[in-house]
């Protein structure tokens, strides 16, 4: 009987498994589930809320190439000690004989008042609607307040505020924006929020949206006419739903070769497993991180398929790329384990450094050949 492997998710991680484990296992059938129909490059959805057109990236046609099925629809249940999935687009449940477990993640939106008072730009959909409110207060040359000083509200505010000068911006950030980065890429980007008139208000902790402003912590508020929350990322219930063992936020909890701890015929990876270094430290939800472990896990699956034993994960970090803007950049350079260098590169040239590794990334994700770090 052939070996049925079914993929949910066709995001970095998702689509690099798919691909790579069809390409390692030409005598299996290889299915990718996912509720949209296009590639989702999601490293560029603050281009998309700021207005700007993004590529399509056709997944039927990528896969087809490839010789994996796909099915257009959300896995509504999952049943690991069945090996089922329910899908609702399928009558019928689609049963596996492994799974690659690669949902991805969602906006937070824990905070009282988020979900009913504020944007997010964590999918598609979300940046997407984001765009047409944003255009809207725009042209009322209103405020925006992104709330989080990470790299997806450094990103967001730098685009919106470059898109639309009349635009008022303000971040409001738990701490000093850009706390992962060292002294001379944070010295980089408040010189370039000072450029584009971004307000920073740090130190600021936010727990309520309330209609037109977030209050923070010591009782003050920060007005705004539009607030975009961006203060970090959680996952689907999906696997804390099954019998699955998940963390805390419900990520699946895997082994050194991304297999799960609970049932061996499941392997996580991306935004959705508890990933860590050899020596413990957690590896962030990222491009850079679900890539190149995406197609880890199709080797593995394969070797094992094959009687084989898969080699051993390796992994590093090189750099952290972000846009500020289209005109301006920051590349910051770590150590393997994400750990600032002081070395950067800034301005034109590493805007387009930073579309050279999006574009890359995409490239890549599309392609089943080698995007090796551990090696």
């Amino acid at each position: 009987m052939t070996r049925h492997i079914v993929v949910i998710g066709g995001g970095y991680s998702g689509l690099a498994a798919a691909l790579r484990t069809a390409r390692r296992l030409r005598d299996a059938r290889v299915t990718l589930v996912n509720p949209r129909a296009h590639f989702v490059e999601r490293v560029r959805l603050h281009q998309l809320a700021a207005g700007q057109q993004l590529r399509e990236h056709p997944l039927a046609d990528v896969l087809g190439r490839a010789g994996v099925d796909f099915v257009l629809g959300r896995v509504r249940e999952l049943d690991p000690d069945d090996r089922r999935l329910v899908v609702d687009s399928l009558e019928a449940p689609m049963r596996y004989d492994t799974l690659v477990y690669a949902v991805g993640s969602v906006a937070d939106t824990n905070a009282p008042g988020v979900t009913d008072h504020a944007a997010t730009v964590a999918e598609f959909a979300e940046a997407r609607a984001l765009r047409d409110r944003v255009a809207t207060v725009a042209r009322e040359e209103g405020t925006v307040a992104v709330v989080g000083g990470g790299l997806t509200g450094i990103e967001t505010a730098a685009e919106l505020a470059e898109t639309y000068p009349r635009l008022r911006v303000r971040l409001v950030t738990d701490g000093k924006p850009g706390a992962t980065l060292s002294e001379r890429g944070r010295s980089h980007l408040l010189r370039s929020f000072e450029r584009l008139g971004v307000e920073v208000r740090g130190d600021a902790k936010a727990v309520e949206v309330r209609p037109g402003a977030v209050r923070l912590a010591d009782g003050d508020a920060v007005t705004a006419d539009l607030v975009v929350w961006a203060t970090g990322f959680g996952v689907p219930d999906l696997a804390a739903r099954s019998s699955l063992a998940v963390d805390a936020i419900g990520r699946v909890v895997v082994d050194d070769s991304l297999r799960s701890v609970s049932h061996p015929d499941v392997y996580a990876v991306g935004d959705s497993a508890v990933v860590g270094h050899t020596d413990g430290s957690p590896l962030r939800m990222a491009c850079a991180t679900a890539l190149p472990l995406g197609q880890y896990v199709g080797d593995v699956i394969a070797a094992r398929a094959n009687g084989k034993q898969p080699r051993p994960r390796r992994f590093r970090y090189v750099i952290r790329c972000l846009s500020l803007g289209r005109r301006d950049g920051l590349i910051q350079f770590v150590d393997a384990h994400d750990r600032p260098r002081e070395r950067i590169l800034t301005g034109r040239t590493a805007a387009r450094f930073k579309e050279m590794v999006v574009r890359g990334a995409t490239f890549t994700a599309r392609r089943p050949g080698p995007y090796l770090p551990w090696r």
